[in-house]
């Protein structure tokens, strides 16, 4: 049954919306988009930078290498290249012109101790203020829910702009949600008109495939990708997994390539389109297949974020991974119990690896994630897949779905407060 016109132009504007460039790790570019729009509207360099973030961005931004910053890490750096370099009309691609004399000028204020960071505890998982003091004179950015949106700007005290959000609602900053399901999903990836999204998948594969090479020729990390292809040979499921880490391992260690993210994260974004590009191109899919195929991975991955939100314990790479199988299931052929089954069957495995923050060893948890999904589509294609006898797997996918999230959402949250509390200790 053909999807809705509503709902078509609902699944469009959710793609425009979620497969979006970034440079860099998505929590540490929010914040340095932040502080870019703090110095801009302060007019002057600022003598003081408050940073006040939720748990969530202080976890992802802690560790995590700033791109163009000479492998600097952390929050303080974040907000000062921003802020020495930034130019927020760019969005997430803020610091994506950085040069010489600016990286020093960076290095320089950090041991300066320009920045202050205090933790914001909310309901909130993605929030960000920055504000700025230069004597007189102030500016405050505050971001949140997603990594541009602009909630409220002030400039000496005066407010500028201010957007009301329900700090508890995560999905109150994005286009409606409750249209997308699987059997819609796969509607609309099947029919489509490509026209107007050909320009944004390309951009996805141009890419996603250059940091993915990137990450397989140079030093990055402990090297996941290469490490996948020298220990585990080169045929095509290898070729999927090493291709994602590899965008990984490049990504998390400070190389200045951009991504194309989905759902706010450019791991989930590799996840999500790598695997299903690497295998189009091995089988000689059409363009349009491989486009279709895209589309598919994505809004799957959109959909579970949906009850899980942005940020929290559970590690995105599996929302992903359904995504990618879910598409290697719909390459191949697969019917839409199929294609439902392999998310089932990924999920009843994987679900619930922890996330302790944007780092390295991401990669290592793409690769297994990744390993989970096209496992899970085995299964299906063998025409079995775990039942509602196991554990949390419910009777429809959409109850399993909406189930996986709520434990993400909610029976995470303790999980996440201590991931905070064990990192900051170190």
């Amino acid at each position: 049954m053909a999807v809705t016109k509503k709902t078509y132009q609902a699944y469009f504007t959710i793609l425009k919306e979620e497969l979006v460039p970034a440079l860099g790790c998505t929590e540490p570019i929010a914040i340095a988009y932040a502080s870019a729009k703090a110095r801009e509207i302060l007019g002057d360099f600022p003598e003081q930078i408050i940073i006040e973030c939720s748990g969530n961005i202080i976890k992802n931004a802690r560790s995590v290498v700033v791109p163009n910053t000479g492998n600097l890490t952390g929050i303080e750096a974040s907000a000062i290249t921003g802020a020495v370099a930034g130019d927020s009309s760019k969005g997430l691609e803020v610091i994506e012109n950085v040069n010489e004399e600016q990286i020093k000028q960076v290095a320089s204020l950090l041991e300066a101790k320009l920045c202050k960071v205090k933790l914001i505890e909310n309901d909130a998982n993605l929030h960000i203020i920055v504000k700025m003091i230069n004597g007189d004179q102030s500016s405050l950015v505050e971001l949140i829910h997603t990594h541009t949106n602009i909630s409220r700007l002030e400039k000496n005290g005066e407010v500028l702009l201010e957007k009301s959000f329900n700090k508890e609602d995560f999905n109150s900053a994005l286009a409606d949600r409750s249209v997308l399901n699987i059997a819609d999903i796969l509607e609309f990836a099947q029919t489509v008109d490509l026209t107007d999204l050909k320009d944004m998948l390309e951009q996805q594969i141009n890419y996603n495939l250059t940091i993915a090479e990137e990450g397989l020729k140079n030093q990055y990390g402990v090297n996941v990708g290469q490490m996948i292809l020298d220990c585990y040979g080169d045929d095509v499921k290898s070729k999927m997994k090493a291709y994602a880490a590899a965008g990984s391992d490049a990504r998390m260690c400070g190389c200045s390539l951009p991504v194309m993210t989905t759902s706010g994260s450019g791991n989930q974004g590799m996840t999500a389109s790598l695997p299903t590009i690497v295998y189009a191109k091995d089988k000689g899919l059409t363009e349009d297949e491989m486009y279709r195929a895209l589309i598919l991975a994505s809004l799957v991955t959109i959909h579970q974020k949906t009850f899980i939100g942005r940020l929290s314990a559970y590690c995105g790479a599996v929302s992903a991974a359904c995504g990618s199988g879910a598409a290697l299931t719909y390459m191949k052929g697969g019917t839409l119990e199929q294609i439902e089954n392999t998310i089932t069957n990924t999920l009843a495995n994987i679900a619930g690896i922890v996330c302790d923050g944007a780092k390295a060893s991401c990669a290592a948890k793409i690769a297994s994630s990744l390993d989970a999904a096209i496992m899970g589509h085995y299964l299906a294609m063998r025409g079995v897949a775990f039942d509602e006898k196991c554990g949390m797997v419910q009777s429809t996918i959409e109850q399993t779905i909406e189930a996986y999230g709520r434990l993400g959402r909610e029976g995470m949250k303790q999980t996440d407060i201590e991931v905070l509390n064990i990192m900051l200790e170190k």
